[in-house]
């Protein structure tokens, strides 16, 4: 069941955007500058939070972490603020009880509502449907489109695939796994309707007949950020109705220790009306 507080966020984001009349990528510096927020990096040497909403009186500064050489996941960690800051009832509970600084962990790590809704405020504020579906259309789908709109956003790959396959017309599902076990996934509306199809959820082995399964056995491609692609079969990884050939892509994480899969599959041919988007909320670091 989806929670509609999440879609909220992300819709309050896109109309920021789109009344502010910025473009992608979207400029963190200038959003600041008119609303008199003061940006504010930490010291390289200060690890633990990705970023803090500092309030004093009425004037705010939001300090991000840079200890992470990623610009995707420094980016990511100022929208997670200014969604504290924007999104209604957020300044309250951030600084009940006099506090005048919040501190985040940005990037689905927490389970906690408020900065579930500073993430997904935070994938509307970056990739906001009305500019990211645009380009979206420029590319092949699966992982080439995944790295473009990355590029395009300066967004971390992964935020840019859960975006990627929440607004693609194609049947795509990704999964982020570690161990040989999947962490989370999302698929994409075309992949929900395909007959059969069953969701990957939290805590389930990768299927050992993948090329996936065969990458998570030597480390060194992951860490090297190693990437690898071949046919498979949907049956294999979603207990489809029938065999359904796709293209899987892998492309390891590095230091993270984790893998992207992005499962691409042409299903105009085998659909159900009915969708069942029921799949775990995310934990995922960039």
């Amino acid at each position: 069941m989806k929670n509609h507080k999440l879609t909220n966020a992300v819709l309050t984001a896109e109309k920021i955007i789109k009344d502010e009349g910025l473009t992608l990528p979207i400029d963190l510096s200038a959003l600041a500058n008119r609303h008199n927020i003061i940006l504010q990096p930490k010291p390289e040497e200060n690890h633990g939070v990705s970023g803090m909403l500092i309030r004093y009186g009425e004037s705010f500064t939001i300090a991000y972490s840079t200890y992470i050489k990623s610009t995707g996941f420094q980016r990511f960690s100022i929208a997670h603020e200014f969604g504290h800051y924007f999104l209604p009832s957020h300044p309250e509970n951030v600084f009940q009880n006099g506090k005048s600084i919040h501190e985040s962990h940005a990037g689905f790590c927490s389970s906690n509502q408020i900065e579930l809704e500073a993430d997904h405020f935070a994938s509307g504020l970056l990739m906001p449907k009305h500019l990211f579906s645009k380009e979206l259309r420029k590319f092949a789908d699966g992982l080439t489109a995944i790295e473009n709109l990355a590029e395009i956003c300066k967004t971390s790959l992964v935020a840019s695939a859960i975006r990627y396959v929440g607004l693609t017309d194609a049947a795509v599902t990704i999964i982020i796994s570690s161990g040989n076990l999947v962490e989370y996934s999302f698929s994409s509306s075309a992949m929900y309707k395909i007959k059969g199809y069953t969701h990957l959820r939290k805590g389930v082995a990768i299927p050992r007949n993948t090329l996936t399964y065969s990458f998570h056995q030597n480390r060194s491609k992951i860490e090297r950020s190693e990437r690898a692609s071949e046919d498979t079969d949907l049956m294999h990884w979603f207990d489809t109705d029938e065999e359904i050939t796709a293209n899987e892509e892998v492309i390891g994480l590095g230091a993270y220790g984790k893998t992207l899969t992005v499962i691409t599959a042409d299903a105009t041919e085998n659909n159900d009306d009915e969708i069942n988007e029921d799949w775990d909320e995310p934990r995922f670091k960039k």
